[in-house]
């Protein structure tokens, strides 16, 4: 079946439905919760905060210590968090307390990226160090490190089967996506591409494609069995932070620091519709597990919710909210794999 690409350009701008204010400092990272009442985000002011998604009210405040987190994600049943900061600490914390039950150390510089694998046994995190460690979720312990080689990970994180890792950072001039294998820490395949400094990945539910983002103002998609490149989303891509496929596998969002969220289509790799206008930079980007709504994170300290339904329909995808005629769903656990 044959779908439309975009929307008709809209000169009037998408309003956002909800604003989170009460971070100090830039919001870095966001997800849903499970339930669909509340989302948290993590902050450089060193808390994680839980927010009600109806009234924008903040519910609960989590700290521990004083540094940035960077990055945060939910485990496969939905009881635990794992948070990465800049005091190179990987931490643990239970939903239903808020409170730290575990604490990982072996990093020596900011932990940019964490996540879990699709069993919820181990985590995977990626640090300024340069490595990217993969650790035993039940007793904390290093199961195996990589030294990447590059100067920075921005994101490491697990194919879909976690039978493989992919890694990317560096300097300005290690522009290149790194895959290894999980078990071994085997360097599988590089590619090549990108003109700037690759900051986010994200598998397709299936695993047969790669999405990265980066600072050259694209976003790639990659065939994971050759490793050559599919496609370039070009035209509303400024300085990629983030990137999250929405639950149905129709739909890719991305976070730019031009101060905009985008939608894209998968299928033709196009926008859909106007770029979400944001006050500062946009740093992160978590669909709802519906797939209608989008929660994003701003360098105004804010974190904010989008009714993407009505761009989406605006553009004759009607389709999309509901299911997707080219790609597998993608499980709720795995719909937030950005940074």
């Amino acid at each position: 079946m044959s779908l439309p690409a975009t929307a008709t350009e809209d000169t009037t701008p998408t309003k956002p439905c909800q604003k989170f204010e009460g971070h100090t400092d830039w919001v870095r990272d966001v997800m849903h919760l499970p339930g669909g009442q509340q989302i948290m985000t993590c902050s450089d002011d060193g808390s994680l905060a839980v927010w009600n998604l109806q009234t924008g009210k903040r519910i609960a405040n989590w700290q521990d210590g004083e540094g940035a987190v960077n990055s945060i994600a939910l485990s496969v049943d939905g009881k635990k968090v794992v948070s990465g900061s800049d005091d190179g600490a990987v931490r643990l914390w239970s939903i239903e307390t808020g409170k730290v039950v575990a604490e990982w150390t072996g990093h020596t510089d900011y932990v940019w990226s964490v996540c879990w694998n699709q069993d919820g046994e181990r985590v995977l995190s990626g640090s300024w160090d340069g490595t990217a460690r993969v650790w035993d979720a039940e007793t904390g312990e290093t199961i195996l490190k990589i030294n990447t080689g590059l100067a920075k990970v921005y994101t490491a994180t697990f194919s879909p089967d976690s039978t493989l890792i992919a890694t990317c950072g560096g300097a300005s001039s290690q522009n290149d996506i790194k895959i290894w294998d999980a078990n071994t820490g085997k360097l599988v395949a590089i590619l090549k591409g990108h003109t700037g400094r690759v900051t986010c990945l994200a598998w397709t539910a299936e695993g047969r494609t790669l999405i990265s983002g980066s600072w050259d103002e694209t976003i790639r998609t990659w065939d994971t069995s050759t490793w050559q490149q599919l496609a370039v989303l070009t035209g509303r891509a400024r300085s990629v932070e983030g990137i999250a496929i929405s639950p149905n596998g129709c739909i890719l969002a991305s976070a730019s620091y031009d101060h905009t969220a985008q939608l894209w289509n998968l299928e033709n790799s196009q926008p859909i519709g106007s770029p979400l206008q944001h006050p500062k930079n946009v740093n992160c980007v978590s669909f709802s597990t519906d797939g209608t709504l989008l929660a994003t994170g701003c360098d105004d300290n804010n974190g904010y919710t989008w009714d993407i339904s009505a761009i989406i329909k605006e553009a004759g995808l009607n389709e999309f909210l509901v299911g997707c005629p080219f790609s597998s769903p993608l499980p709720a656990e795995l719909a937030i794999l950005g940074r």
